[in-house]
């Protein structure tokens, strides 16, 4: 029988997250949450959308997290000519062996960035659904399983929609997380172009773990407690998305399960082995805010995704130690 673990196995698991993501912010300055989140995703098994303007930082932010955990990092630039077998891998006929042998695509990687989604057809978007749900890709009726740690971060740019397919709705629930980076700050923004073109901050930064040691930090996460009210309330924001007036679609139970993950994730990140409501309240709408759809009315109005999720946070009642 496993030992319990103890409460400085915690302070060291927050203290390898606090790593990590200090290693990440050399390169990406200036996010200190956005960072956070998108290794919070990494530990809960996830994948990350960015969807924000170009020149941000989306490219190096995945960059920066492949480099950091030693880990193989693939980027697809996803265009209107990019085949399904470009991201998944094809056999081939070898002439000398009189064989066909796999030739594996770009999606066999720890990290891989898939950029500007969007701009694929449905049909190459498709080919990532297995290898994103199932960690594993199946190419004329032989499975081939992926590595430990598998993530997928992809990138779409919200403004320019001319020549795009925008992603469904059954693709968009695998994502656990959906984010913005956001301009930096004018002081952020300076340091930056103070450091650009004397040195490259992605070449300057070295590996704080590899993959071995992911994989533990995801096993120590998917040890944390959820106690019974906080997974009756995890349930009751899922059904308040179902009821609103002001939602069209509401979160699926694939979306209650992903903020349960994601929650024990964050709480393990602070060095606790026990979720609190906090948890799951700031993950609610970077987890929840694409699974969801506004309806017409609503957003004639001005109201978005995350304005109503906001909201919803509000409403429905945290629960208190001690009642039920």
């Amino acid at each position: 029988m496993e030992a319990r673990r103890t409460a400085s196995d915690w302070e060291r698991f927050a203290d390898s997250f606090s790593l990590l993501a200090g290693n990440v912010e050399r390169v990406i300055q200036g996010k200190h949450e956005e960072v956070k989140l998108a290794l919070v995703c990494l530990i809960a098994e996830g994948h990350l959308l960015i969807e924000d303007v170009p020149g941000v930082g989306k490219t190096m932010l995945a960059k920066s997290i492949a480099r950091s955990i030693d880990c193989s990092f693939r980027r697809i630039q996803f265009t209107p000519d990019l085949l399904p077998t470009d991201v998944t891998g094809v056999n081939v006929y070898n002439q000398e062996r009189g064989d066909f042998e796999f030739k594996p695509g770009a999606v066999f990687a720890n990290i891989v960035l898939a950029d500007e989604i969007n701009r694929a057809s449905p049909k190459t978007q498709s080919a990532l659904l297995e290898s994103m749900e199932e960690h594993q890709v199946t190419v004329d009726g032989v499975t081939y399983h992926l590595g430990t740690p598998f993530m997928v971060i992809a990138t779409q740019n919200p403004i320019e929609h001319e020549g795009t397919y925008p992603l469904p709705e059954a693709q968009l629930d695998r994502f656990t997380m959906r984010l913005s980076i956001g301009y930096p700050s004018p002081d952020e923004e300076s340091r930056i172009l103070s450091t650009h073109g004397v040195a490259s901050t992605l070449d300057d930064i070295e590996p704080v773990t590899d993959a071995p040691g992911i994989g533990e930090m995801t096993a120590m996460a998917r040890e944390v407690h959820v106690a019974e009210t906080l997974r009756r309330y995890i349930v009751a924001l899922a059904e308040s998305t179902r009821n609103h007036p002001h939602l069209y679609l509401g979160a699926s139970p694939r979306a209650s399960i992903t903020l349960l993950r994601a929650s024990r994730a964050l709480a393990a990140a602070e060095g606790r082995d026990y979720v609190i409501p906090d948890d799951v309240k700031s993950l609610t709408v970077p987890v929840l805010c694409h699974r969801v759809i506004v309806s017409a009315d609503a957003a004639m109005n001005g109201r978005t995704t995350e304005t109503v999720l906001a909201e919803l946070t509000h409403e429905v009642p945290v629960p208190v130690r001690g009642k039920t």
